[in-house]
């Protein structure tokens, strides 16, 4: 006869309801201790237009949920990308590194096979890792369980994404599926199709990556008669000319060529790269100074209807986490992969180190371990990005990744080492907006536009000759006044091109290989060495 087992009432109801648990699905430990991470990432939605930092456009943008997140979490006001345009910064966001490391320099490089990335190392320690929206870096993604990407740019309507099956690497559509409806709708419907959906047991790192608001800045058509024939506040430095007026030492990406492109799109629709909501525009008949502020408008209100598309979303994904009870251990990113210029000195476009389009607008909520309503001013780049999601997952940081996590400095313990300049590289050289690397720190920006393509994907090899810009960023936070020369500033360069050498070196950004650079570098920098 088997063992009797007599109980008094408290024991018997302990020993049922652990019969009870017991006989539940066991949930891996892990995945109660790790925090979800959902990463929303935008193209080009710029600062500007965020509503959150100030600026002409603040009480104009419609930014309810950016809003709720900047409340619940806390807004980098220094966070900047280390190459602004869309592939190398993306490289460096998965990848931890500068575009020399990670060899993403311009708009045509992939990253190489089998290189390491954030979704690879988050795999291997226990997480569903996927990405759903724009990829951009034309070879099939790895290191991600799951993916369903725009090939290429994409488009706005009626998108078609590519998943493994069927694969074929390249920008066209080739082995994907067409979505109906506007394409920051879609990639967040199928983001949360795909959270319902996912393995429950692990924690799960979900990129969400919108189209919007890259050129043609597109929108749905329930914001298309949002700003009507409401007349938006310009930027301060619209009617900036050329160099003669700031000192600045190139033409730039400006607001009369944005109107050719309209033009172009309007008498050829079936041969141009793209076509634009709202066409025809009329802009004959006017003069210069009507021209660009005709321009701008249009540019301004279509940019901001496309971001209130963006911010629509964010508030379902919100909802989405709520109601999945997912929030409080869901770390939510909102942020763009680089900045844009909004007529600011004349310009559309990025590219350059220039405030508006090196600032990465960043924004993150943990209610766990962030405070709600804080500011950082601390200078951040995207390099850090990844590095600080590893650090949230329990992982060390990876060897591979030259950033740093900043985790410390979001929960109020900046450390004293804590970075206080950053290096800037952007590679894709025109003569337009010169190849040029630089430096910032808390207060003054010193940039040498050397203007060599070095041979690089889609650069142009008509050099420019090489030049330097210098802002005090406290007296012109604007720069509108190059003030490279000025003997108050000669010892304040000196050091800052000696710490700009540092930097290279730091990273391993040295251009040995490159004679084109070896005479230049030699006569910029005297008797300072590489």
């Amino acid at each position: 006869m088997g063992t009797v087992y007599r109980f008094a009432p408290a024991q018997y109801v302990f020993f049922a309801i652990t019969l009870l648990l017991g006989c539940q699905q066991k949930i891996p430990e892990a995945a109660f201790e790790k925090p979800n991470i959902l990463f929303i990432l935008s193209d080009d939605h710029t600062s500007q237009a965020w509503g959150i930092y100030g600026g002409v456009l603040e009480s104009y943008v419609q930014n309810e949920n950016i809003k709720r997140l900047a409340r619940e979490g806390a807004v980098l006001n220094n966070a900047f990308c280390t190459n602004s345009i869309c592939s190398p910064s993306r490289a460096s966001i998965l990848t931890g590194q500068y575009s020399h490391l990670n060899q993403v320099y311009t708009l045509r490089e992939p990253l190489p096979v089998g290189h390491p990335n954030i979704a690879k190392t988050f795999s291997e320690n226990g997480y569903h890792t996927a990405l759903i929206g724009k990829w951009h870096l034309y070879r099939q993604p790895e290191g991600f369980d799951y993916f369903n990407v725009l090939p290429g740019q994409g488009r706005y309507w009626n998108p078609v994404l590519k998943t493994e099956d069927g694969w074929k690497d390249g920008t066209d559509g080739s082995g994907g599926m067409v979505y109906e409806g506007f394409s920051t709708d879609v990639i967040t419907d199928l983001t949360v199709e795909h959270l319902k959906q996912r393995d429950t047991t692990k924690p799960f790192l979900m990129f969400c990556h919108f189209k919007a608001t890259h050129e043609p800045f597109d929108y749905p058509e329930r914001f298309a008669s949002l700003y009507g024939d409401v007349e938006i506040p310009e930027p301060e430095s619209l009617l900036d000319f050329g160099p003669e007026t700031t000192g600045r030492t190139f033409g730039g990406q400006i607001l009369e060529r944005l109107g050719k492109r309209w033009d172009e799109a309007t008498k050829n629709p079936d041969k141009f790269w793209t076509g634009y909501p709202g066409l025809p525009y009329q802009l004959d008949g006017l003069d210069s100074i009507q021209k660009r502020k005709k321009i701008y408008q249009k540019l301004v209100k279509d940019f901001m209807r496309s971001g209130a598309a963006i911010d629509d979303n964010i508030g379902k994904l919100l909802d989405f986490l709520e109601e999945e009870s997912l929030a409080e251990n869901t770390i939510v990113i909102y942020t763009a992969d680089q900045g844009y210029f909004l007529g600011e000195h004349g310009f559309f476009d990025k590219r350059l180190i220039y405030e508006e389009s090196m600032r990465m607008p960043f924004v993150i909520r943990y209610p766990k371990k962030i405070k709600g309503g804080r500011r950082i001013d601390d200078i951040i780049l995207n390099i850090d990005f990844p590095a600080l999601l590893a650090d949230y997952a329990g992982i060390e940081k990876p060897e591979y990744m030259q950033g740093e996590s900043f985790r410390e400095v979001l929960e109020g313990n900046t450390p004293e080492n804590w970075r206080k300049h950053m290096y800037y590289r952007y590679w894709l050289h025109h003569p337009h907006r010169p190849a040029h690397f630089g430096i910032r720190d808390n207060r003054y920006k010193l940039v040498f536009f050397y203007g060599q393509g070095l041979g690089m994907s889609g650069a142009s090899e008509e050099p420019t000759t090489p030049q330097w810009e210098f802002y005090d960023l406290f007296k012109d936070p604007y720069e509108l006044h190059n003030a490279y020369g000025e003997t108050e500033y000669a010892d304040i360069i000196g050091a800052m091109k000696q710490a700009l050498l540092e930097e290279r070196k730091r990273y391993g950004d040295l251009d040995a290989s490159r004679s084109e650079m070896t005479s230049i570098l030699a006569d910029t920098f005297s008797d300072d060495s590489e």
